[in-house]
């Protein structure tokens, strides 16, 4: 009974494996990162963490054509930090996946709210957006900068593609 027992107990830490203690951590103004997220996440076995605007971001709010929208204002202001309106603490997690849409070839600065948040030493970073044309761009080099401490391990843009494409393009960085 004890052999059947501990066998299962190290078939389980054998499929927890690369993701042990994976949190999928993402913003979404419009859905579609959302989506991409939740979906990755399910197919990792992941928890998910949503960063939530204390302000939700309206159609106008995001009209990148308008240089007076919201979304328009902060991403030309390099100080800006919007608020997050839920707590969030990554300390129990040891590899996020950072997940966020790209604006103006840069993440949300939300994002950078969020990423300077927290503490990160000892934690391994992989960053993916989704994007309307511009892809990652340095967006996860940035970050990886503002998240002291931590082991960026890369990113992609994972507008287009299924979860589990994702997922072992995620696991390839992780091992």
């Amino acid at each position: 009974m004890k052999k059947i027992i501990l066998a299962f107990l190290f078939g389980g830490l054998m499929l927890s494996g690369i993701f042990a203690k994976t949190a999928v951590v993402y913003f979404s103004a419009t859905g579609t990162t959302e989506k991409m997220a939740k979906a990755l996440a399910a197919e990792i076995n992941a928890d998910v963490i949503e960063i939530q605007p204390e302000h939700k971001y309206t159609k106008a709010d995001l009209n990148w054509r308008d240089k007076k929208s919201l979304s328009s204002i902060e991403c030309n202001d390099a100080n800006s930090r919007p608020a997050i309106a839920n707590k969030i603490d990554i300390s129990s997690y040891d590899t996020i996946i950072l997940c966020y849409p790209i604006w103006w070839a840069y993440a949300p600065k939300i994002v950078y709210t969020f990423v300077e948040s927290q503490k990160w030493e000892g934690k391994k970073l992989v960053t993916l957006c989704t994007s309307g044309g511009s892809g990652l761009g340095r967006s996860g080099t940035d970050l990886a900068k503002f998240a002291k401490g931590v082991d960026f391990k890369g990113g992609k843009d994972c507008t287009r593609g299924k979860a589990a494409e994702h997922k072992n393009y995620v696991e390839g960085l992780l091992k």
